[in-house]
Order: C-alpha cells, then structure tokens, then sequence
C-alpha cells in the first residue's frame, strides 16, 4: 500500500474511543470491533498502547493471530522514547517495535508549555526525541505517523517551536504529521487558516485529529481536509473522552456523499448503519438516535406537513437518500399526522390506502 498515495482513514476507537466515561473493553470486546472497523473499510485501526497497557499489549499478540484484516493495517500506539535516552533502548519503544504492528503512531509534544511543564526537559531535547524515535522505528521496517499533541494551542503560543516539530518528525520519516486538538477548543475557520499555513509551509503530509469540545470536531475535520489535510482520524459513533472526538461515519459520509471524494473502498458505506449499530451493541452504549447518517430517527418524520411533501417525493425533507448509508425513512403516526401520513404509513405496512378517501379520514380523525 503507497501511504503517501491515498486519502487516509484512521480509526482510533480502540484507543482514543475508550477513553470515553463508561467504556470499558475487554480484548475479545476490541477485537470484535477491529473486524467491525475492517468491514467498514477504514485504511488504519489504531489496536491500543502496548507495553503501557497490558490489555492493549495482549490485543496485538491475539491479533496477529486472530483477526484477517481485509481493508484495514494495525497501528499500534505509544510515545517517543524518554529524555536523555537511546531510543534503541526504551522499554516503551522495544513494545511498539515488537507488537507486531505495521505502523506505529507516536505522539509527541509541539506545545512549547508542555515540553517545559508535562516532559520537564528543554525544547531541543523534545526535538532530538521525535527525531531518534521515528528515524529508530523506520530503520526497523515499520511505518511511522505523528500525533502532534496540542498542535493549535502550541501554535498559537509559539508558531516557529511547533512547526519545526513537524519538520523534525517528516524529515526522520514520518508519512504523516497530525495536528492534534487535544483540548478541542478550535473553531472551523481557525482550523483552516493553521492547516493552510502547515501545508504551505512546511510541505509535510498532513493529518487532522479533532476532539468535539465546540461541538464542531466533524466540521473542524472537514475544514482540515478543504485547507490540504489528507489524513483523518475519528472514532466510530463519536466516541471519546469529555465531549468525544470526530465521528468518522460522519466525516467519511459528509466526504463521500457531500464531496464526492471516494475514502472508502466502493460501495461499503452502505454498511455504515449496521456497523454503527454493531459496536454499539459491542460497547454497551445504546446507540444515539439522533446521530447524523445512521441515527435511527436521521430519517425519520413526524410532522403531517412533511410526510404530505415526502409522498410527492422524498427528497423534498430529505438530504439524501437514506440507502446509502443503509439507513431507512421511517413515518411517526401521531396527533401531529394528516392523511398523508397515514396513507405512507400504510404503504410501508403493506396497505394500499390511496383510493379510499373516506377510510383514511377515518382513520386520521381516530388517531
């Protein structure tokens, strides 16, 4: 696979999506959404952190083993090596090299604070750090992206310290440099401006990691992608810590469906809701109903007004034709019901009601 040639897609429920309250998987749990993932088609599955987790680290020895992924590589996730040590040396990085992982995603620091107050060593230590640990794993075989932690903020606090963090990562090997916002505070038009401003600058492969803070962590992704992102990364059903982070059904349904840009292989959107759905059921979360795409109610109309313009054509209150997510329309029957409503009802039951007027009335006026 040429990973310098197509769009990516990166799923990091299992890691990133875990960290949601109240989620707790077990490996036959992650493994069981792994498959669920490949199915969907995503290009990247991001298993865990091993050597930090020992349930992460037993999920890439039984992956290895039992998953045949289709679509999908595994990427196994950790931290660049330690100040003031060899990166050939590091506990952390020998788990990553021996998880058996073809990529490994490291994140690193690019907010100049963070270096000084979370890694307490000095801004060209954190530089030599990214600069051993990709330049060590890529002499090992495997490929190398970069989770830029805190990308915005740093970028703001000190522009010239975290894009030279990207130039370090790309120059040692990385393939891809994604900007993180880890607090999940930016805005679409922010986004854009600093993404445009790291492609043009700096030349590297860019990536987007948005958390949904502002609630706009979809749009935020989306933003990326129009100023030169080619690289996404998300969870399945919005899954994450505080208010969650990119729902990649969305993002990969809004490029697709929205933007006719083609991320995933021909025709496995239409699995979107059942996969969706799935994981729910996997991850004990009821799914949300009123998710965009795959919601149950994403498609679903109750006013009498609609479904009179939706028995003339559905398009008129829909966006899109809800099988290409493998959605369906449903009808409400309710007080709030005219005559259409029930006649489409009783279509959908199988009743044709279309040539009795005064049966539909009835009916209408009894509900």
């Amino acid at each position: 696979m040429d990973l310098h040639g197509a769009f990516h897609v990166y799923d990091t429920t299992l890691r990133d999506g875990a960290q949601q309250e109240g989620l707790n998987l077990s490996v036959a749990d992650k493994l069981s959404i792994a498959r669920q993932l490949d199915g969907l088609g995503v290009g990247y599955i991001e298993g865990g952190w091993p050597g930090a987790n020992p349930k992460d680290t037993e999920f890439f020895r039984r992956a290895s083993q039992e998953l045949d992924l289709r679509n999908a590589r595994l990427a196994a996730f950790g931290a660049t090596r330690r100040a003031g040590a060899r990166a050939a040396d590091d506990p952390g990085i020998a788990a990553l090299r021996d998880s058996g992982a073809s990529v490994v995603t490291l994140v690193a620091k690019s907010h100049d604070r963070h270096v000084d107050l979370a890694l307490r060593t000095t801004l060209e230590e954190n530089l030599a750090m990214i600069r051993d640990t990709v330049s060590h794993l890529r002499a090992e075989g495997q490929q190398v992206f970069l989770d830029a932690e805190h990308f915005f903020d740093g970028y703001r606090a000190n522009r010239d310290y975290a894009l030279e963090v990207l130039r370090t990562a790309y120059d040692a090997g990385a393939d891809v440099v994604a900007l993180c916002d880890t607090n999940g505070g930016m805005l679409p038009d922010w986004i854009s401006d600093v993404v445009h401003d790291v492609v043009e600058t700096t030349g590297v492969r860019v990536g987007i990691h948005c958390h949904n803070d502002t609630g706009c962590a979809v749009a935020n992704t989306l933003a990326a992608v129009a100023a030169g992102a080619t690289h996404v990364q998300g969870t399945i059903n919005g899954y994450g810590e505080r208010t969650g982070n990119a729902d990649l059904v969305s993002v990969v349904a809004n490029l697709e469906l929205k933007l006719d840009r083609q991320v995933l292989p021909q025709g496995l959107l239409k699995d979107a809701t059942r996969i969706a759905h799935a994981v729910a059921e996997v991850t004990n979360f009821p799914p949300a109903s009123r998710q965009p795409y795959v919601g149950t109610s994403a498609f679903t109309h109750k006013a009498g007004l609609h479904a009179s313009a939706i028995k003339v054509d559905p398009n008129l209150y829909q966006h899109m034709d809800p099988v290409g997510v493998g959605n369906d329309m449903r009808l409400l029957v309710s007080d709030m019901a005219g005559r259409a409503s029930i006649e489409l009802k009783g279509r959908e039951l199988g009743f044709d009601l279309s040539g009795d007027k005064d049966l539909v009335g009835r009916i209408t006026d009894r509900v």
